[in-house]
């Protein structure tokens, strides 16, 4: 029943997630809202939106490992897992944008996260500072829009314009419906997978902040993954890398700024998820800076070795959790041959590419 419970809890935050999707993509438009816009903001945050109420109804209910374990996952899942199978399925194309802005921003965010829970704690300034952060970059990103180019914005209105021809939901009144009835079923789905999650962490043994790191995070991000795979098999493939970046954005200043707002008091953050996960979250969004640098592109091989330590992350997990044998041998050889092999590598592959660029701009 508790897994029943679970998957109609996934299945339902989805679903909301798509009918507030629509209702409010078909509203902004008929207000004339421009597509380009839009995309940026309604569709970008929608996707996160079971994260946001997962998280809002775990602070509530007092599972405030579920909700920070929810934000920093999914994070570490968007990138590792959905990134790893988007450009596995095809090489992902990187705009240079995303490397000169919505990276660097991904990542200020992650330190700035990790900075504010050293002290053992969200509290409701820090939400207070983090959504208005938020705002900030929202309000940004709208009147940057404004100054795209016309080819940006028919790219951006191909993916994201709704047809306006008469329909059942051409009516201000039905989007408003939508809108409600989506933001309806994200509480009921949040509800339903919260419950479920605790019961499974407490038949499981496992603790509320792996089960929120692991099976809630993954479950939340079911929006981004179908997102970006479907833009990577159709061959949009810069949309499939922004979605993620722009998600992970929406997830610290968003999600946990809220989350910090409305909680009746400060947020506690786990040592073990300040000592490890965090760092792990820092970790992943600092690499994307040479993965994505390396000819503004994620290749196959790059797309696998992302996955391959997704892997590994949520095997260190589920070990730690049962405390195995296995864990002193595991995490001895992740730290000491596997991480310094890769970071050795990323730091090759950004010199590489840096000589290769420095030597193309002096040929002009």
């Amino acid at each position: 029943m508790t897994a029943l419970i679970f998957a109609l809890g996934l299945v339902t935050l989805v679903l909301g997630a798509q009918v507030l999707i629509r209702g409010a993509s078909k509203l902004a438009l008929s207000f004339g809202i421009s597509p380009l816009v839009l995309g940026l903001t309604i569709v970008a945050f929608g996707t996160s939106a079971p994260e946001l109420a997962v998280s809002v109804r775990s602070t509530w209910g007092g599972q405030v490992d579920i909700a920070l374990g929810n934000v920093v996952g999914s994070n570490i899942f968007n990138v590792l897992f959905i990134l790893g199978v988007s450009a596995i399925i095809a090489p992902l194309v990187v705009a240079p944008q995303l490397i000169r802005q919505e990276v660097p921003v991904m990542v200020g965010a992650s330190v700035l996260l990790f900075a504010l829970a050293l002290d053992g704690g969200i509290s409701r300034l820090d939400g207070a500072l983090m959504f208005g952060l938020f705002v900030a970059y929202t309000v940004f990103l709208i009147r940057q829009s404004r100054k795209e180019t016309q080819s940006i914005k028919d790219e951006y209105a191909a993916e994201f314009a709704q047809p306006q021809a008469p329909g059942w939901d051409s009516h201000w009144g039905m989007q408003i419906l939508l809108i409600v009835a989506g933001l309806g079923l994200l509480v009921l789905g949040a509800h339903w997978l919260v419950d479920a999650a605790v019961s499974f962490a407490r038949a499981m043994g496992l603790s509320e902040m792996v089960i929120g790191l692991t099976i809630v995070a993954a479950g939340t991000s079911l929006p981004e993954v179908a997102t970006s795979v479907i833009a990577s098999i159709r061959g949009e493939r810069d949309i499939a890398v922004g979605n993620v970046v722009g998600s992970n954005i929406f997830n610290i200043l968003g999600v946990l700024g809220v989350s910090g707002l409305v909680a009746p008091t400060a947020l506690p953050v786990a040592p073990a998820m300040l000592s490890f996960d965090m760092l792990v979250m820092l970790a992943v969004a600092f690499a994307c800076l040479p993965i994505f640098f390396n000819g503004y592109a994620i290749n196959r091989w790059e797309g696998a070795l992302f996955l391959f330590y997704y892997i590994g992350y949520t095997a260190f997990l589920l070990l730690a959790a049962q405390q195995h044998d296995a864990l002193t041998t595991y995490g001895a050889v992740m730290t000491t041959v596997v991480l310094p092999l890769t970071a050795i590598t990323l730091a090759v592959i950004a010199w590489r590419q840096w000589r290769l660029n420095r030597a193309e701009r002096a040929a002009r």
